[in-house]
């Protein structure tokens, strides 16, 4: 593109996507090894923005030590007539894609999560300042979106003044988030997608609802809408909702129509409330994620900032591997904080009465929109560390999937099958199992019997003959 030549690495679209591995990176900037770091967008007054002025607050990307992880700001304030302060969410998540057209800058997830790093090589060319990385983002931005008249970029790695960011950028997130409340998806005709995500998990379509946040927890139904007028060509774009195949499931003809368009037919269908069947995709951006747990017959949650291992024995890292790319995979949902705070959050697989499992950190920060019955019912991970501690801490807070337990058992009663016609009474009717089998074991052998407590029976083939009277 001519408008970087003076940029020292290629940019351009071919290189979103592009992973840099740790053995191949020079700096790592915020990241799971690093508290403090956010991305923030701000409407501001015309007198309020230098155009076109990158700022570096804190030492520069040539200042920092070979293989550092450092605490990362970056705040884009833009003004023009026709902005307002709605669109904010809009022109934040764009810096995803933005930094990503840069060959050897890798930018992965999205507010206070984070994370990015460049390479030795894109060093080694000369990509030693944030000027570089801030002139990319003011063209890219005002190419995009004419409307933008000025604009400035400021980078933060100055410790002390991340932190304080942080904390105001955490306020502006809130107040975004709590704007798109209230509002149900039986409320509109029409919902967004979100295809930011593709050059990372390419059949992934994020369906944006006024109850289900995108899985990145970046942009809400409102902000989906703002998008889509402003850049009706863009990456996010509306979704009409057709008729209403499964209100409980939240399946969706319109919904299924362009999704199958924008993931090129690898995804048909699409359930919005469940982790089952045909539960929505997972890109890799998302904020945590909702696994079953089939020992208790429950849900797990896990976020991206927890450092542990699961109550299932495994880390967030190796979740998102089998969850994310765009994949449906039945048991593991990427999901955002917001939709847990949904009252559409798993609706079709019980909601906050099927958690069993969730880290303090987290259930903190949404425990106020768990229902009361539930909310003191919930295992966190300083409550329990294994399955079996799980099973009887939800058996001694009588958890609502314990009873989901007892109706299992109820139907699975202990039973007796008896093997053998010296062991068979004269009923009006006999049963022959063709095919069933207990570990492998045919019962097909004569004169024992055999009584199965608990057990499961696979059962190819029943047969039910009239026995014949003999006198």
């Amino acid at each position: 593109m001519s408008m970087f030549q003076d940029i020292p690495v290629d940019v351009g679209i071919a290189y979103e996507g592009e992973r840099i591995r740790r053995t191949e990176m020079y700096v790592e900037f915020g990241g799971p090894d690093v508290k403090f770091k956010f991305e923030l967008a701000r409407v501001r007054r015309p007198e309020e923005v230098k155009d076109s002025e990158v700022i570096i607050i804190g030492p520069d990307i040539k200042d920092i030590p070979e293989g550092s992880s450092v605490p990362l700001g970056i705040l884009v304030e833009i003004a023009g007539s026709q902005l307002e302060e709605g669109l904010e969410g809009i022109i934040e998540r764009r810096i995803h894609e933005f930094t990503n057209y840069v060959h050897g800058f890798m930018h992965l997830n999205q507010r206070y999560d984070i994370w990015c790093r460049l390479s030795k090589e894109a060093f080694k060319k000369g990509f030693n300042s944030f000027t570089y990385l801030g002139k990319v983002l003011i063209r890219l931005y005002k190419a995009d979106f004419p409307i933008i008249e000025k604009i400035q970029v400021t980078f933060i790695t100055d410790p002390k003044e991340v932190e304080r960011m942080y904390y105001e950028a955490l306020k502006v997130y809130e107040a975004r988030d709590a704007k798109a409340r209230g509002l149900k998806d039986e409320d509109v005709d029409e919902f967004y997608g979100c295809i930011l995500c593709q050059s990372f998990a390419p059949t992934h379509v994020c369906v944006i609802t006024p109850q289900r946040y995108s899985n990145c927890g970046a942009i809400s139904w409102f902000d989906g809408r703002a998008a889509s007028k402003v850049d009706p060509k863009g990456p996010i774009f509306r979704i009409p909702k057709g008729e209403c195949l499964d209100p409980i499931g939240g399946e969706y003809s319109g919904v299924n129509k362009i999704v199958q368009e924008k993931s090129l037919g690898a995804i048909k269908r699409v359930h919005l409330y469940t982790v089952f069947n045909y539960p929505h995709t997972s890109c890799g951006c998302f904020e945590a994620i909702a696994f079953y747990i089939p020992e208790v017959d429950g849900f797990g949650i896990v976020h991206r900032d927890f450092k542990g291992v699961a109550v299932n024995g495994l880390k967030f890292s190796t979740m998102a591997d089998t969850t994310g790319g765009g994949r449906q995979v039945d048991g593991f949902h990427g999901i955002s904080i917001e939709y847990m705070r949904s009252p559409k959050f798993l609706v079709a697989d019980g909601g906050w009465e099927r958690v069993v499992w969730v880290p303090k950190a987290v259930f903190e920060r949404v425990k106020d929109f768990v229902p009361e019955k539930v909310r003191d019912r919930i295992a966190t991970d300083e409550d329990v560390k294994t399955i079996d501690e799980l099973k009887e801490f939800l058996k001694a807070k009588n958890h609502p999937v314990v009873n989901r337990w007892k109706k299992i058992e109820a139907e699975v009663k202990p039973m007796e099958v008896k093997v053998g016609e010296a062991n068979v009474p004269q009923p009006a009717q006999a049963t022959v199992l063709e095919g069933a089998s207990i570990s492998g074991i045919p019962l097909t052998s004569g004169g024992f019997k055999i009584t199965l407590k608990g057990a499961r029976i696979n059962i190819e083939k029943v047969i039910i003959k009239r026995s014949v009277s003999t006198g």
